[in-house]
């Protein structure tokens, strides 16, 4: 089954994430799908920039952790976005949690409806925000971050935009990313390309930098004991041992 799907219309591709039964998790079959997608994108003149959204309540849970991606596969998709010569916008109508925050830093521009939620859930199941760090440390708030990494607190999405983790927000995330297609849709391929090179310089120096030791970093702690307490606990819905 497709987990993925591609539609086009006037030169803008978008991608929609339809994985409900696991809320559109990172698992290793859509992690995949949307390198592939991503890549078919990068290589169609015809696609002026791609559009990321999802099915569903859910933009994306984080990693699945029934069926979870290798970190080299992970890092692999961000960096793809971030590299790709056409701008990559994230849709979101729903809530993002955990790795799905990477995907919105790896993005271009990030636009969400007001009622999406957002939470870095990794300290709570054992982990670190490791690798989803590689585009979203050199584009938000350090301070924000250190909150929100250190107690997985949900914020909302006007939050989101004071930290630099979204473009912008509104009732209606269609209205919003509008004109913003229409900017797209005037521009010039090459312009594109050249201007998004410039933009994400910072970053790819951050992947070239620390890819390795945070790749390393998240397998070290997903196979530790509290990595498994946690992970157990949040599959049967009760609290980890270390909750006082």
């Amino acid at each position: 089954m497709t987990v993925v799907h591609m539609a086009r219309d006037r030169a803008i591709t978008t991608l929609t994430l339809d994985s409900p039964g696991n809320r559109n998790a990172l698992s290793a079959v859509l992690v995949g799908e949307l390198a592939d997608a991503l890549t078919r994108c990068g290589k169609d003149g015809d696609v002026r920039a791609i559009v990321l959204t999802h099915t569903g309540n859910t933009f994306c849970a984080g990693a699945d952790l029934r069926d979870p991606p290798h970190p080299d596969a992970l890092v692999g998709l961000l960096r793809q976005i971030v590299e790709l010569r056409k701008p990559v916008l994230a849709r979101v109508t729903g809530h993002v949690r955990a790795g799905g925050l990477g995907l919105l830093g790896a993005c271009d521009i990030a636009a969400a409806s007001t009622e999406a939620t957002f939470a870095f859930t990794e300290v709570r199941i054992g982990v670190a925000p490791a690798v989803i760090s590689l585009p979203l440390l050199p584009r938000t708030d350090p301070r924000a971050l250190a909150r929100y990494y250190l107690t997985g607190e949900r914020f909302d999405t006007a939050e989101a935009v004071r930290t630099g983790l979204l473009t912008a927000t509104g009732d209606d995330v269609d209205a919003v990313l509008a004109p913003i297609l229409d900017g797209l849709r005037r521009a010039s391929p090459q312009a594109l390309a050249e201007t998004k090179e410039l933009l994400t310089a910072k970053v790819l120096e951050t992947f070239d930098r620390d890819a390795a030791e945070l790749t390393a970093l998240s397998a070290r702690l997903f196979s530790s004991a509290q990595a498994h307490e946690g992970m157990t606990a949040f599959l049967e819905r009760r609290d980890p041992a270390w909750v006082v």
